[in-house]
């Protein structure tokens, strides 16, 4: 009987055909990040369809900027490579307009907008989020109405306005109604309340006033917030076409974006100079995205504690 028992003990073991129990299998569980191989070729198709949406305009009107004279851009089979590339279609855009000229009136209507939106939607919601005044509740709902309204309800109101100021043809008129954009305000209120109420409990205890306490524990925590709103500040700001084209009359204080409009002929449209022209225009975008990246895409963990 023990012999038996022995040998029969090594299949009972291995499951084999003198096993009682049925025979068990192992499976390899997938985690939620580990996706099986057809999902990472979904995901890298997608990735793909999205690249070519967003970047391939892009990459086409640099590939347009780049073509000589002799190349048909109006065929029915345009090739994506210029033949011969030339940069004689950027010295045009500088012949024809004072494209340095606009880019600085661009540039200063940029930097007001910044520096409005980032002083003032840092107050105004620290205010929202950590100060106690009567008719706070209200205030929030007004935000939050004038988000329903579009630009061009308020256009008319706005550039009455900025006439009666004494602010038309003015680049600080230009500026004037979007120093403060409600969105802006709506987006520091969420990231100041983030912020754990107790580390501001225990600042007021220890003597902090309003002033200190966004200066000190506010703003520091909320940095990645503030680099989206000068990134969507700027270029708001940058690419605006119909409210500069309303306030400015005078030649030498167009915008680029108002300016470039120089570059379309009334009989004559040359695609090339075009896209010269919007290829600067993009310079500043891309420069102010890429030395603000870091904090861009850290404005995810606004409020965090670090221990």
């Amino acid at each position: 009987m023990t012999a038996t028992s022995e040998q029969n003990a090594p299949a009972v073991a291995a499951g084999g055909p003198s096993s009682p129990g049925p025979r068990r299998r192992l499976t390899r569980y997938r985690g939620f990040n580990s996706p099986s191989p057809a999902g990472l070729v979904g995901r890298y198709l997608t990735l793909v369809v999205v690249l070519l949406i967003s970047v391939g305009p892009l990459l086409w009107e640099l590939s347009t900027s780049l073509k000589s004279v002799t190349e048909d851009v109006f065929t029915a089979h345009p090739q994506f490579l210029p033949q011969h590339p030339t940069l004689h279609n950027y010295t045009k855009v500088t012949q024809t307009i004072p494209v340095w000229h606009f880019a600085e009136n661009s540039l200063i209507v940029a930097f007001l907008n910044v520096g409005g939106n980032v002083v003032g939607a840092s107050i105004a919601g620290f205010a929202l989020a950590r100060l106690e005044f009567r008719g706070r509740k209200l205030l929030f709902g007004l935000f939050l109405a004038t988000l329903v309204l579009p630009g061009e309800v308020t256009i008319i109101s706005q550039y009455q306005t900025v006439i009666s100021l004494g602010l038309g043809d003015t680049l600080v008129g230009v500026a004037l109604p979007a120093t403060i954009a409600t969105l802006n305000v709506l987006l520091m209120r969420n990231a100041f309340l983030a912020i754990p109420a107790e580390i501001d409990a225990a600042a007021i205890v220890d003597g902090a006033n309003v002033w200190q306490r966004l200066r000190y524990i506010g703003l520091p925590s909320v940095k990645g917030t503030l680099s989206v709103i000068a990134v969507l500040s700027f270029i708001g700001a940058w690419d605006d076409f119909l409210w500069p084209l309303l306030v400015l009359q005078s030649p030498d204080k167009l915008t680029l974006t108002v300016g470039l409009s120089y570059l379309q002929n009334t009989f004559s449209v040359n695609p090339r100079t075009i896209a010269a022209g919007a290829m600067i225009a993009l310079v500043p975008i891309l420069v102010l995205f890429v030395c603000v990246q870091r904090f861009f895409f850290k404005g995810v963990g606004e409020g965090a504690v670090k221990g």
